[in-house]
């Protein structure tokens, strides 16, 4: 990759990197192309977006964008989930990582603080908005018919 090839996929990865308000750092060892493929597709329809870029690069672009905190965290095999909406992500994230065991989250940016891989699992595991509305829902009909 010679000099201005590097450039043009910095200059991509920071528009990328402008739209999506939520980052979160992985680590795909181990995955076979089916998988990956799979993975991607999820988070497709889902509406996120699954960048495998080379850590200088990646350094680069969030450095551009004022982002810090993931840094120490770009070594190895790295892909970065771009997404506006963060539940959504781990979630796809964390329903993956239970069917096969990877990608494994390395960190996270929600909301311009950084976060750890715990904090990504929790975020997977809150209950989707219709779900929340219909327990809501449903509490509040047995208070009103018990």
């Amino acid at each position: 990759m010679n000099k201005t090839e590097r450039q043009e996929t910095v200059e991509s990865l920071s528009a990328l990197l402008k739209d999506a308000p939520h980052v979160y750092v992985t680590d795909f060892t181990g995955m076979s192309v089916l998988r990956m493929t799979e993975f991607r597709r999820r988070l497709r329809v889902a509406g996120v977006t699954y960048v495998v870029v080379k850590n200088t690069l990646a350094q680069r672009a969030l450095a551009a964008n004022g982002i810090t905190g993931l840094d120490e965290h770009l070594a190895g095999p790295t892909g970065l989930v771009l997404t506006k909406d963060a539940l959504t992500a781990a979630k796809v994230l964390g329903d993956f990582a239970k069917e096969f065991e990877r990608p494994t989250v390395k960190a996270g940016m929600v909301d311009g603080k950084a976060v750890s891989p715990e904090h990504v699992k929790r975020l997977g595991q809150i209950p989707s908005r219709d779900v929340l509305l219909a327990q809501i829902a449903g509490s509040v009909n047995k208070l009103l018919y018990s």
